[in-house]
């Protein structure tokens, strides 16, 4: 089994990468936290999973190991694929999930695409035990600043939306939800204005 991908990154979409190494192109599917954090990058590390299925073989891409351990967590729990896996944590940042869980919130579960009642239920029975916060989680909410609020209401007010009504959603999501990324709280802002 494959662990990891270290090459140069020839093709980067929302919901794919293209890695060369070697000669040979690997598409791994991301999800947007992973797209974030290698936007921009030439080359890269991607941690992977690989499913093997009787019609396809395909590849999952992490740029860390914490989000291929909760991937794999993911779709140990009965009625949550790959996709869902992926949609889940392309929805919510790695270590606010692990707090949800923790936290037994299964409400912010059910606010992702594809997720209903039962399924969040099932996620948080199952992964309760198996998911636990650590310290990186703490530190991680706190080395983010008020400059990625900051970007973020520039870049609403660049679109178009007013000043003042982009500053009050971005602070209500920056209070609520401290470790998104800029590119994770203008998505969030648009929904909302």
């Amino acid at each position: 089994m494959l662990d990891y991908i270290k090459g140069e990154i020839t093709e980067l979409t929302p919901a794919s990468v293209i890695i060369e190494t070697g000669g040979v192109g690997y598409l791994a599917h991301i999800s947007l936290n992973t797209y974030s954090a290698l936007s921009g990058l030439k080359t890269c590390k991607l941690f992977v999973y690989e499913a093997i299925r009787e019609d396809a073989h395909q590849l999952f891409g992490f740029v860390e190991k914490r989000e291929r351990e909760l991937f794999l967590h993911l779709i140990s729990v009965s009625g949550v694929g790959a996709n869902t896996a992926r949609m889940v944590l392309s929805s919510i940042a790695v270590y606010e999930l692990e707090g949800i869980i923790a936290s037994g919130n299964a409400n912010a579960l059910k606010a992702v695409k594809g997720i209903g009642n039962k399924t969040a239920e099932r996620i948080i029975i199952d992964l309760k035990d198996k998911v636990k916060i650590s310290g990186t989680a703490t530190s991680a909410q706190t080395s983010v600043s008020s400059e990625i609020a900051r970007e973020a209401i520039s870049a609403l007010t660049m679109l178009g939306f007013n000043q003042l009504a982009s500053q009050k959603v971005v602070n209500k999501i920056y209070a609520e939800k401290p470790a998104l990324s800029v590119e994770e709280i203008i998505k969030n802002a648009l929904k909302m204005l």
